[in-house]
């Protein structure tokens, strides 16, 4: 079961409104961190807390992680509210109008065995939707695709030790980060979340002399899973195998059905065998059992 170069992420998201807006669940701050395009903790101008969004981040990081990281979103939050301002002067937007300015930062790492390589970093900021200033890690500067960030640009890159300490983040500090984290979700997967395996059939619809033979697994917490129906022990052609895709359950899990059509007098032994990651083996259902 071998699979090729896993690609990994960790970003961090920080929006913030030059106003607020009285809107549910939008604040005039806001941050989030995520992993593999899962979020994992949040930060919003309301309740001014750091918090975390998955099981395994409320168990494994200390209080003090909690504690550094509110007040670290606190500074950033009044960073941001004193740029908006400065940009909204700059470009020479009023100020009835409502203005965003964003920041995404983050890196990605391929995984091939136990081998991790970093693949890139991330540090953009953008106002309006629009691309405003970027860090090119490679040339450790900054780039600056319009006029307006210009000034920003030459603040910074004559800062070297600040252009050296962002790619060291984006380079070393955000992969330890992204590899401790993986390793602390990959532990709750090991330690829970693997598929529900159940074989059934049904009288088939469109023929009633047949019938659909239909393999489920369900509240599985990662999407590698590996599901085929077999005949004998042997694994019947994809072809001939309707798959539903990996979707979502309401709870955070996900689920996976494959059926068949077959003869409703063939007494063959069909079976469903199953492989995830929370799994040691293979789960291996046989019909009528």
């Amino acid at each position: 079961f071998l699979l090729t170069a896993e690609k990994h992420s960790l970003y961090y998201i920080y929006t913030a409104l030059s106003k607020p807006v009285d809107l549910p669940g939008i604040y005039q701050f806001s941050a989030m961190g995520l992993l593999d395009d899962r979020q994992i903790d949040s930060y919003n101008s309301e309740e001014q807390r750091k918090i975390p969004r998955q099981q395994w981040m409320k168990e494994k990081m200390q209080e003090d992680y909690w504690e550094k990281g509110t007040q670290s979103r606190k500074s950033k939050e009044q960073w941001f509210n004193v740029n908006v301002e400065i940009l909204m002067k700059r470009m020479r937007h009023n100020e009835s109008d409502l203005h965003v300015l964003q920041l995404r930062v983050g890196c990605e790492i391929e995984k091939q065995g136990d081998e991790v390589k970093f693949s890139k970093g991330i540090s953009e900021y953008s106002y309006d939707g629009d691309n405003f200033l970027s860090f090119d890690d490679k040339e450790s500067q900054w780039v600056a695709p319009v006029d307006a960030a210009l000034p920003t640009k030459r603040k910074w890159d004559s800062v070297p030790i600040l252009n050296q300490y962002t790619k060291g983040y984006l380079e070393k500090e955000c992969v330890d980060w992204l590899n401790k984290f993986r390793d602390y979700e990959d532990e709750e997967l090991r330690n829970g979340f693997p598929p529900d395996v159940h074989v059934f059939a049904k009288r088939s619809i469109s023929d009633k002399t047949k019938l659909k033979l239909t393999c489920l697994a369900t509240g599985f917490h990662s999407k590698d899973v590996m599901m085929t129906i077999r005949k004998y022990h042997s694994p019947l052609p994809e072809d001939e195998v309707e798959s539903t895709g990996i979707r979502p359950n309401h709870d955070g899990t996900f689920q996976l059905r494959k059926s068949v059509i077959i003869q409703e007098d063939v007494k063959s032994e069909y079976d469903c065998l199953v492989f995830h990651r929370a799994l040691k083996e293979p789960i291996i259902v046989t019909w009528g059992n």
